[in-house]
């Protein structure tokens, strides 16, 4: 089993030393290089942020590229399994980039798309320490969080109305016991969007990372919003 994780990277755009760390976590069957292109998109948003992709630790049982967990078995208990022995693998990669960086969960966002997203929503909130935020897109819970206090990283969750590979309804799921468990929560749907990341998705994830990181999204626990009308009015 590999001990280290490794991919792609994005240096800040700033050309200063990291203030801000963004981990993206792909999906089934890609690789770290599926999602260091959204780094662009958002450098100019956080200029003294570097993004980290990294390779999913296990090969993919299905297809090429790498998996965080097998889906041959789809029942829930497989999936926390799953979700639980990557988790260990990311949590100590998470540690190793923070302190090479002096940076804090505090300066550590976690973005995921599907079984990244799963990823991000296992990880982040378990951590000894709240991470700023998450953001994750057309994805769904691997086990319901702990109980989250009032530091819980805010989250926002995206997803497509026509996903087939996993349907709109687990954002609606996760948001729910998300909220139930503490954490402030928003979401939005993408109309006619598949399993992808349409550009209304990138700009509120970009938004949602920027309040995030300057601490205006720490709402009442347990707040579930449609981010469109929320964030507009904190941005104005």
């Amino acid at each position: 089993m590999p001990q280290t994780l490794s991919g792609p990277s994005f240096p800040p755009k700033s050309g200063a030393k990291p203030s801000r760390l963004v981990i993206l976590l792909h999906g089934l069957g890609a690789d770290g290089n599926d999602l260091i292109g959204l780094a662009p998109y958002w450098a100019g948003q956080l200029p003294d942020a570097e993004f980290l992709s990294p390779n999913a630790p296990f090969p993919c049982d299905m297809a090429p590229g790498y998996q965080w967990m097998s889906i041959r078995d789809p029942n829930p208990e497989a999936r926390l399994a799953g979700a639980r022995a990557s988790g260990t693998i990311l949590d100590a990669f998470i540690d190793d980039e923070l302190k090479k960086r002096d940076l804090t969960e505090a300066e550590l966002a976690l973005v995921g798309f599907s079984q990244g997203t799963m990823m991000s929503l296992f990880v982040g909130p378990r951590r000894e320490r709240q991470l700023a935020g998450i953001v994750g897109y057309s994805g769904m819970l691997a086990g319901a969080p702990p109980a989250l206090g009032p530091d819980a990283p805010p989250v926002l969750l995206v997803h497509g109305d026509v996903d087939q590979t996993i349907p709109v309804g687990a954002l609606f799921e996760a948001a729910t016991v998300l909220g139930a468990a503490g954490a402030s929560v928003q979401w939005h749907i993408s109309h006619g969007v598949g399993h992808a990341i349409d550009e209304a998705g990138l700009a509120l994830g970009g938004l949602h990372l920027t309040m995030a990181f300057r601490g205006l999204l720490r709402r009442t626990s347990g707040e579930i919003s449609s981010p469109v009308a929320q964030m507009s009015q904190r941005i104005a």
